[in-house]
C-alpha cells in the first residue's frame, strides 16, 4: 500500500505536514526567505526521520536480542554541500545506548543490522550520502 502524506502552506514559507499516521508537524523555512521559526526546516526533518528510523531497529533488534535496554540516543550531524542544492554530503550517527549488562557485540551487531538491512531511510539515503556510525554503553 502506497504511503501519503499532504504539506499545507499556514503562511510565508509556514507548512503543515501530516503523512498516514495522522500527527501534524510544522515546517518553516529560513529567515532569509520569510521563515519565522515556527518548526523545523525540511533537511532537518530528513535527518532527524533517519535518526528515529535507525534508533527504532537498534532498540527493537536489541530487547529481541534480550538485551537489558532502557535508553537509547542517536545524535546526528551532517555536513551539506555550499552550493544549491545543498544536500547532505556526510551523516555521522551516534548512539548512546544505556542499560544493564549490554554486550558491546550486540549493540555493534544491531546497529550494523539496522544500517545495512532494516533502516529503510539509512538505506535510501546512504546511495547519495556518506553514512557512518560509531556508539557508546551507558552502564547503568
Amino acid at each position: 500500500m502506497p504511503m501519503k502524506a499532504s504539506v499545507k502552506l499556514l503562511e510565508n514559507v509556514s507548512f503543515e505536514a501530516v503523512a498516514d499516521s495522522g500527527h501534524p508537524v510544522i515546517m518553516d523555512g529560513p529567515p532569509e526567505f520569510g521563515g519565522k521559526g515556527k518548526g523545523s526546516r525540511p533537511m532537518e526533518m530528513i535527518l532527524m526521520g533517519l535518526g528515529g528510523c535507525t534508533a527504532f531497529d537498534v532498540v527493537h533488534i536489541l530487547r529481541k536480542g534480550r538485551q537489558n535496554i532502557d535508553g537509547c540516543e542517536a545524535v546526528l550531524t551532517a555536513e551539506r554541500a555550499d552550493t544549491p542544492p545543498k544536500v547532505f554530503t556526510r551523516i555521522h550517527v551516534h548512539f548512546i545506548v544505556s542499560g544493564e549488562n549490554l554486550s558491546h557485540d550486540k549493540v555493534a551487531r544491531a546497529i550494523n543490522l539496522s544500517a545495512e538491512k532494516y533502516c529503510s531511510a539509512s538505506i535510501m539515503l546512504s546511495k547519495a550520502v556518506e553514512i557512518s556510525h560509531d556508539f557508546e554503553i551507558v552502564d547503568r
